[in-house]
């Protein structure tokens, strides 16, 4: 993998943190402006150390392909829904403008958004579980969250969704 950009921006305000974070293509390493050069190397390699180990775990290779996914709903189904929800499909669509994913029962297909390839793996595996869930029950009546729920983040990832839809802008509710 290529070095990234980095801009470092010194803060004469910053006493003693030294923070990083992606602003596109360019990695972003704020630092205090008494630093001398060589703590500004030290820190810079070791923030680009930390943002690369965030950013390893946050990825799921369900994120990678659409046979991918279906792999993982599989793991899912297996695992929380006793082998019983099984889709034909389950694929990455380009974003939705007010759902995470949909389920067409009848023609056993999953779709979703691909708002979620970021997310991390548990918020993606509750949506997945959600999804699988109307292959088995239609609506969101108390059969279909008592399904929902054998998915022991639901309540987190529910609450992750709400953020990140409020916090963009979205208007994307939890019940698709």
């Amino acid at each position: 993998m290529a070095d990234p950009q980095v801009e470092v921006r010194r803060s004469r305000r910053r006493r003693r943190t030294v923070t990083a974070y992606r602003e596109g293509d360019t990695v972003i390493v704020l630092l205090p402006a008494q630093m001398t050069r060589a703590e500004e190397e030290h820190w810079v390699a070791e923030m680009l150390a930390r943002l690369q180990r965030s950013e390893t775990r946050r990825r799921s290779p369900a994120r990678t392909s659409d046979e991918a996914l279906l792999t993982r709903c599989a793991e899912l189904s297996a695992r929380h829904l006793g082998n019983r929800a099984v889709p034909k499909s389950v694929r990455w669509v380009p974003p939705m403008r007010t759902r995470w994913a949909s389920c067409t029962p009848a023609d056993g297909t999953i779709r979703v958004s691909e708002r979620l390839r970021e997310v991390p793996s548990w918020v993606l595996d509750y949506v997945l579980v959600h999804e699988l869930t109307h292959l088995l029950v239609p609506g969101h009546g108390p059969n279909f969250w008592k399904l929902v729920r054998d998915y022991p983040r639901t309540d987190r990832a529910v609450g992750y969704l709400e953020g990140l839809s409020a916090a963009a802008g979205w208007g994307i509710t939890e019940e698709d």
